[in-house]
């Protein structure tokens, strides 16, 4: 693991941000941290850069206590960012990444390849003021990865950006990934979530409800949710089908078989359901139906907030 976070807590005059809150980032791994407004995530973020310090608790970077010295090699993006506007694209772009620690030169090689990348150099000598919120932001997640940190930390990437950029991002996340970084990913679009992350946090009032990879966790809240494929009239099914689940729904597929989509009742297993379907229908086929990522985040924080 690159990042520990082990039982945190944290409160600001009477108001608990964060209760004894553990999690573990895999190295090399894109890992989402989610939950709703006001959870506990930006806190979290904060004390994994070492802005602010955990009441109690701890975290490690790297196997060992995290420092101040670490921060160079984390990469942090946060969700309200600004630049100089004043200031010309290439020179702020070329101070950023000296506070980062790169040499004049180095930092504008690295630089320059990455405005071509991006497709923006023609902007390197222009005011900041001119630049769109797509272009600020593109120079800014430069900025962010430039050092080639370990562990890069984006709170809402993609906000603001129109579907084509954010592609382009989700692109350089997952390149970036593959080349060895860690990524921690905070955001609200759960189809982000299934598009990019292996694992996940979701965190609701302080608290840490729900971890896991994506995989596993939608597994988890599937319980008894399948799609049968049927040849033929289901009319002879309903009655034998029906009493084994809790919801049902029936639809008319073009190449003329019906799709039955089930949530089966606690006390009906599959192998009922299955031989049902045998023994009055023609079944071409099941599947495992898998909740979202938005489902999930729905089920766990409606749950956690009714218990």
């Amino acid at each position: 693991m690159i990042l520990s976070v082990e039982n945190v807590s944290k409160t600001y005059t009477g108001h608990q941000a964060l209760t004894d809150v553990s999690l573990q980032v895999p190295r090399g791994k894109i890992y989402g941290l989610l939950g709703p407004n006001g959870a506990g995530k930006t806190t979290l973020i904060r004390i994994i850069n070492h802005i602010t310090a955990p009441d109690s608790g701890q975290v490690l970077f790297d196997g060992h206590r995290l420092t101040e010295a670490d921060i160079e090699n984390i990469g942090y993006l946060p969700e309200e960012r600004g630049l100089y506007k004043k200031m010309k694209v290439g020179e702020q772009a070329s101070f950023f990444a000296r506070l980062k620690g790169l040499g004049r030169r180095e930092a504008e090689k690295r630089l320059r390849d990455w405005f071509d990348h991006f497709g923006i150099a023609d902007w390197w000598g222009k005011k900041v003021s001119e630049l769109s919120k797509g272009m600020a932001q593109k120079v800014q997640f430069i900025v962010t990865v430039l050092h080639q940190p370990k562990l890069l930390i984006f709170d809402e990437p993609f906000s603001g950006f129109d579907p084509v950029n954010a592609q382009l991002l989700k692109d350089e996340i997952l390149r970036l990934r593959d080349l060895g970084a860690t990524v921690i990913f905070s955001t609200h679009n759960m189809s982000s979530v299934e598009e990019i992350c292996d694992s996940f946090t979701l965190i609701n009032k302080s608290r840490n409800i729900l971890s896991g990879t994506v995989d596993d966790v939608k597994r988890q809240f599937a319980l008894g949710r399948y799609d049968f494929t049927i040849e033929g009239d289901t009319s002879a099914l309903v009655p034998y089908l029906i009493p084994m689940v809790q919801e049902h729904e029936f639809t008319a597929r073009p190449d003329g078989l019906t799709t039955v989509s089930v949530k089966l009742l606690p006390e009906a297993t599959l192998r009922d359901a299955i031989s049902a379907v045998n023994e009055h229908a023609l079944l071409r086929g099941i599947a495992e139906k898998l909740p979202t990522m938005n489902d999930i985040f729905i089920q766990a924080v409606n749950e956690k907030t009714q218990s």
